[in-house]
């Protein structure tokens, strides 16, 4: 049996290359995703091999992770009750993409991946293979060994497989160009803060610049395109983005999320850059969306992210939500201007060519054009319908509260 393993090169797909050879006779193909975590790919390409996989693969997936998938996310601030950029979730259908298409390469019958029983990732990995290729058969080692963390370390140890994870740093992190994800260890109890040293992108804010800084970052249709009005691939956009408003401590999060597996997880990110373009791109809106139009789509925009979250990326509902979000993007054209100062990054300034925003409708000064005469019709036609309540019924009503 050949497999094609998603392979992080950490310490649970790491054991999984191993286990599956000695346990089920695999032949296992490990593939790498680059997407922006920064890893050493030479060392996880060897770790692969020394595990015991007959073919050790990596492939740059940060454009593409960039432009099909976190561009429409911007576009529909897509983030997962109200708080979560979808780091993890947005890479999981790209890697799952390109897992199809090694397995179909290499004549192989089953895709695998490293996740627990417990997770979002397994969720995410599954359904998006079995959208693409109902056929390949879907393998879970880490549901079927039963090791604790400590098994695994031990494994490891016991079989010479090089991992950097040890038993007084037991993070599991994810890592991508949106940013980090850190739990485990510690963070398991909500109520502990998270320790200083698990953060890399973000600084922290008594560390951070004294003097502000504002940086600019354009928009074209929804997407954005340039920063400081340098013209850049939005995978090169929000890691230099990311830099900058990581240096002044903004963009953690440390929430308790509900997973879909059915299981309250507190969860620790980092994500300055994504979560700054999604600040910026929905500050945008707020002048170049028509009213009813920016209403109804904050509706959608929850719903967006719980389908990215689930899992559902390859769905038809996804793929229609898409279709409505780009039609509501013609116009999303301009800058925005965040402020950044210790621990903040705020929309300051806003333009767009096709802008809603009237300057002599909305000020007070000689300019002004709006029609004041038309407003007591309107406010009286806007309140008669509570007006007539109150007339009608209210009165008969005993009075209540304080007398």
């Amino acid at each position: 049996m050949r497999v094609v393993l998603a392979y992080s090169g950490g310490l649970d797909t790491s054991v999984a290359v191993r286990w599956m050879i000695d346990e089920w006779g695999a032949e296992v193909v490990a593939l790498a995703a680059n997407v922006g975590q920064g890893d050493d790919f030479d060392a996880v390409r060897d770790r692969a091999l020394a595990a015991g996989a007959v073919e050790s693969l990596v492939v740059d997936l940060r454009a593409e992770l960039a432009r099909e998938y976190l561009a429409p996310a911007i576009r529909a601030n897509a983030l997962y009750e109200g708080k979560y950029p979808l780091v993890s979730a947005l890479s999981r259908p790209v890697i799952a993409r390109h897992l199809v298409a090694v397995a179909r390469e290499h004549g192989a019958g089953a895709v695998a991946h490293g996740c627990t029983g417990k997770g979002n990732d397994q969720v995410r990995f599954e359904v998006s293979v079995r959208a693409l290729a109902p056929d390949l058969e879907i393998l879970a080692p880490t549901r079927v060994w039963d090791f604790t963390r400590d098994d695994s370390i031990a494994y490891a140890a016991r079989t010479g497989i090089p991992i950097t994870v040890t038993r007084e740093k037991p993070y599991s992190v994810d890592e991508n160009l949106l940013g980090r994800a850190i739990e485990c260890g510690e963070m398991e109890d909500p109520w502990v803060a998270p320790p200083r040293h698990i953060y890399t992108l973000t600084r922290n804010v008594a560390d951070a610049p004294g003097e502000p800084r504002d940086v600019v970052v354009a928009f074209e249709e929804g997407v954005p395109v340039a920063l400081d009005g340098a013209a850049l691939p939005l995978h090169d956009l929000v890691a230099r983005l990311g830099e900058a408003v990581g240096r002044y401590g903004w963009g953690r999060i440390d929430m308790v999320e509900n997973r879909r597996v059915g299981i309250k997880s507190r969860e620790t990110y980092e994500c300055p850059g994504s979560l700054a373009l999604m600040v910026a791109h929905a500050d945008l809106e707020s002048i170049t969306l028509e009213r009813d139009l920016m209403r109804e789509k904050a509706h959608l925009e929850t719903r967006y992210a719980e389908l990215v979250y689930d899992g559902l990326w390859f769905s038809p509902l996804r793929e229609a939500l898409d279709a409505f979000m780009a039609s509501t993007q013609q116009h999303v054209t301009g800058e925005v201007r965040l402020h950044l100062e210790p621990g903040r990054c705020d929309p300051t300034g806003r333009r767009a060519e096709r802008s809603l925003y009237d300057y002599e409708l909305a000020t007070y000064e000689a300019d002004d054009a709006f029609r004041h005469e038309d407003a007591a019709g309107f406010v009286r036609l806007w309140g008669l319908s509570v007006e007539t309540w109150s007339r009608r019924q209210r009165a008969e009503r005993p009075a209540t509260g304080p007398s």
